[in-house]
């Protein structure tokens, strides 16, 4: 019930990556002119070519990464440099990813003037507010995608067309949409985004950071060392990861709307099995949400010895990257939530190994620790 943090590499994945390891594989260093130097790099172009086709867009947009926070990373530091002569002014929200967040924190201390816009109740970004705070000297704002602990889904369409109008880069973090929900970047008017392959059944250790053609922009590298990725993220390309995001890729591009449908009875029938329970509160927006995730919090509950008590379901408090941090989510104080409400959240999120009868075993657990807790609370 974790598959937010990350997803089991599916099976044909791991096969892909096989072929690229050891004597008789892939495992030349793609810039090598040598023939297996040019087997290695027929492999990384066929992945970038099956990532394209998933995200529609040109292969030769595409820069392998080690993740989702180094493409955030790359973008966001990248771009608010190279752009600096026009405007320290860059904008983002108050709940996006700590790899998004921190990465602006450093450019705060760098001398840039960060607006941190904060969403509605229901995590939504109200468009108006985006604009209202747009600046001559505004060059970058970033928006995610899907939230990793609420499954918000924002309107990067629209956030697209206000950041073109206005000559200002839009970056999205959109690790955990990619491979879930449809992307079009023919479509959506973003000029970075940021992916990794373990949030859709891939290998640990490797992304991307799709760039656009549009000639304003531009990124410096924030890592130096070899002419790699068009000299904008140097070092020697892992063969075996990047065949294995791309297989990944083609597999989501095959089985996206089944597994969305999947992912959305499972998410259904949970909640069914459960919002029945006394205060029980649904963090962020129902309607229009990834069915992926559903985050709930309780009263009367400590969320650490609830996550404890779910063994053997593995749940989340928020973020996996937060997960050794005992603050409360900066995602749903964001929302309004109380420091209470937030330490008692617990983030439920599925996946196509997801059956009927784990959700089912989930419920029983999580309806069976609440009681517990409830009873031997304090306040109850």
């Amino acid at each position: 019930m974790d598959y937010a943090a990350t997803t089991p590499a599916d099976p044909r994945v791991i096969e892909a990556m096989n072929k690229c390891c050891g004597i008789g594989g892939a495992f030349a260093n793609s810039a090598s002119m040598h023939k297996l130097g040019r087997q290695a790099a027929d492999v990384v172009n066929h992945a970038r070519g099956q990532l394209g086709y998933l995200l529609n867009t040109s292969s030769d947009r595409l820069i392998w990464t080690s993740g989702a926070t180094e493409s955030n990373n790359l973008a966001i530091r990248g771009a608010a440099h190279a752009r600096a002569h026009r405007g320290k002014h860059l904008i983002t929200m108050l709940t996006e990813h700590k790899a998004v967040i921190d990465t602006f924190k450093a450019l705060e201390k760098d001398g840039f003037d960060i607006t941190w816009l904060a969403p509605r109740k229901d995590g939504i970004l109200v468009i108006d507010d985006l604009a209202e705070v747009l600046r001559a000297d505004t060059q970058l704002v970033s928006i995610m995608h899907v939230n990793n602990e609420t499954g918000v889904v924002q309107d990067i369409c629209a956030i697209g067309e206000l950041c073109r109008e206005n000559d200002v880069l839009f970056h999205c973090d959109a690790a955990q949409s990619v491979g879930k929900l449809e992307i079009d970047l023919q479509e959506i008017q973003v000029d970075l985004l940021s992916l990794t392959a373990h949030k859709f059944y891939g290998p640990q250790g490797i992304g991307a950071l799709y760039i656009s053609d549009q000639p304003r922009v531009g990124i410096f590298p924030i890592t130096y060392g070899g002419g790699q990725e068009k000299s904008l993220r140097p070092g020697t390309l892992p063969v075996h990861q990047i065949a294995g995001l791309g297989s990944a890729a083609e597999i989501a591009s095959a089985e996206l709307r089944d597994n969305m449908q999947h992912v959305q009875s499972m998410r259904d029938r949970l909640w069914t099995g459960i919002s029945d329970i006394p205060e029980i509160l649904r963090n962020g927006d129902s309607e229009s949400g990834y069915a992926g995730i559903l985050n709930v919090s309780v009263s009367d509950v400590e969320g650490e010895s609830l996550i404890l008590g779910m063994d053997p379901v593995c749940v989340a408090s928020g973020s996996a990257c937060n997960s050794k941090d005992n603050d409360p989510s900066h995602v749903l104080r964001a929302l309004g939530c109380s420091s209470i409400e937030a330490q008692a959240a617990i983030r439920f999120s599925f996946g196509r190994l997801t059956t009927p009868a784990d959700i089912d075993f989930a419920i029983k657990q999580y309806r069976k620790t609440v009681e517990h807790l409830r009873s031997i609370s304090p306040a109850s």
